[in-house]
């Protein structure tokens, strides 16, 4: 893709209505533009962002046997009755009548729908276990949003549920769970803890949390390097160096460290909590009704984005890993009035396509200085940088987002050495 043709609005000042860096870099390299207060839309290097990150957690929640489907975003308030959630949630649902006066509300999260499908379709223990997954729109009322798609009234989340016959086929696939989410989160290229945490509304006996490590993340935990241990700070706790108790390891006594983190997962061992209330039930070996065991399993899509860049940028933008980067490659002609830097550019442009590379070219006659910048702003893991200094020694200048240094390659050896580290 050419930039020429691209619709990325950047900004070169920090919105003042942005408080962390994730929110000022997503607004100033053109990936959302705000709507309403938590409302955000994702523009086109957001929505490749987005759709990437998608495409992780669906090849790790297929491979762990799950399946895809897509449930309504209108739930009948008869539903959340049978539960008696429709007056415990709270404000945070939006609900809406429609013109035969019937109530409805916006899906905060999506346990009854998925349980009331599963017992108007799976009759028979022969039909366990099932598990079904889906990305979808949420909508929550926050009494206060902020920070941009970190905590909005809309976002989009991968909630997945499991339905077993009993506890030991639910502890199957509950850890099935828990690991097809260390597999995302190492993917998504962060540096993560799990921690045993509430059950909260959602309810169950078993709960983890998964929290990447972030100087600005809203809570804060204190995790052991020698055993891995991690437990949530309390709240008192500050993030000033006074403020903070010293805590040892329970486990192995070692003193324990203190970090904010961002929570981007979230699993759960409902038991029959939703079953038992929605009277949804499968036939065992004796022909005796018996209520489903659920798990729920819950990953924040839009909010990896964010907290991605949280973890990963410096002053001048965002670092993007590979896996889940807009573009893979970004093209730098520094003169594009050089007709051999024009084709170089553009002959690596159709080569990187012909190898399935997402590659953006930047085809602007700008000043380097403008396209350096831009590139470090949107943070495109490998840049590609064809001066007229370069071609005159018949080499290709190549420098990662990630690194300082910068190194020389033959120009014939261009291709492969690119292709050599998008496959790294």
């Amino acid at each position: 893709m050419r930039i020429s043709e691209s619709f990325i609005p950047t900004m070169k000042e920090i919105p003042s209505e942005a408080q962390i860096p994730s929110h000022q870099l997503m607004l100033r390299a053109g990936m959302i533009r705000k709507l309403a207060s938590g409302v955000y839309t994702f523009l086109p290097l957001g929505y490749r962002v987005l759709k990437n990150v998608e495409q992780v957690i669906r090849e790790e929640m297929n491979a762990a046997g799950a399946q895809e489907l897509l449930l309504p975003t209108l739930h009948p308030r008869e539903l959340w009755e049978e539960t008696g959630r429709w007056g415990l949630y709270g404000d945070e649902m939006l609900k809406v009548t429609d013109r035969n006066k019937r109530e409805f509300g916006l899906g905060p999260t999506h346990e009854e729908v998925i349980t009331d499908l599963v017992r108007r379709e799976v009759r028979s223990y022969r039909q366990l276990p099932v598990i079904l997954y889906q990305f979808q729109t949420k909508f929550r009322d926050e009494i206060r949003p902020r920070f941009g798609v970190m905590r909005g009234r809309e976002f989009i989340m991968k909630d997945c549920y499991s339905f077993d016959r009993d506890e030991k086929g639910l502890e199957i696939n509950y850890q099935k769970m828990v690991q097809a989410y260390k597999n995302i989160f190492t993917r998504c290229g962060f540096k993560f803890k799990v921690v045993q945490a509430d059950s909260g509304n959602i309810g169950g006996s078993l709960s983890h949390e998964f929290m990447v490590l972030a100087d600005t993340g809203e809570e804060a935990l204190y995790y052991c390097e020698a055993c891995d241990h991690c437990q949530k700070a309390k709240e008192e706790d500050d993030n000033s160096q006074a403020g903070r108790e010293k805590l040892s390891c329970p486990k192995c006594n070692k003193e324990m460290t203190y970090t904010r983190v961002i929570e981007v997962g979230h699993t759960f061992n409902l038991g029959t909590k939703y079953s038992a209330a929605m009277k949804a039930t499968f036939l065992d070996e004796k022909g005796e009704a018996q209520p489903f065991i659920m798990g729920c399993y819950g990953i924040g899509v839009s909010r990896i984005v964010a907290a991605s860049i949280e973890q990963s940028h410096d002053a001048n933008g965002i670092i993007w890993p590979l896996s889940i980067a807009p573009f893979k490659v970004m093209l730098l002609p520094l003169d594009v009035s050089n007709e051999q830097v024009k084709v170089t550019a553009e002959k690596l442009h159709q080569d990187l396509q012909a190898q399935g590379v997402t590659v953006l070219l930047d085809d602007r006659d700008e000043r380097a200085g403008v396209k350096f910048k831009d590139a470090d702003l949107l943070g495109i893991p490998i840049k590609v940088i064809i001066s007229t200094r370069n071609m005159a020694e018949n080499k290709i200048e190549i420098k990662l987002r990630s690194k300082n240094d910068a190194i020389k390659v033959d120009l014939p050896e261009t291709l492969s050495k690119i292709m050599a580290m998008v496959k790294a």
